[in-house]
């Protein structure tokens, strides 16, 4: 079992930056893949950014060369680092990790507002 809680969201102005947070409850080491997936209503969960345990990371094209997904092992922390933020980045922002096993776990989701 996997708790994943999530922090950082809020309200920014477009073009402003914000960094999230997600502190797992063991070490993300032990943990395949994490990532930071987005969701508007009446939409599906998409595909932010990732990390595997290895450090690649994988970026939809929508926020390659604007967000970093990064990790600090000794904290059990994940981060996706938001810059040059757009009103189109507005969404719940959810904490995501595979484990060894192949499950998922989800945190609870962080909002995050762009405003223009």
């Amino acid at each position: 079992q996997v708790q994943l809680l999530e922090s950082g969201g809020g309200l920014v102005q477009a073009g402003g930056s914000l960094r999230l947070s997600c502190r797992a409850s063991t070490s993300i080491f032990s943990i395949n893949v994490l990532g930071w997936y987005r969701q508007v209503p009446g939409k599906p969960r998409d595909l932010v950014a990732r990390i595997t345990s290895g450090g690649n990371t994988n970026y939809t094209d929508s926020v390659k060369g604007r967000f970093t997904i990064s990790r600090d092992g000794a904290k059990n922390t994940v981060y996706l680092q938001m810059n040059s933020l757009k009103p189109e980045d507005t969404a719940v922002y959810y904490c995501n990790a595979v484990a060894g096993t192949g499950v998922n776990y989800w945190g609870r989701g962080t909002q995050l507002t762009v405003s223009s």
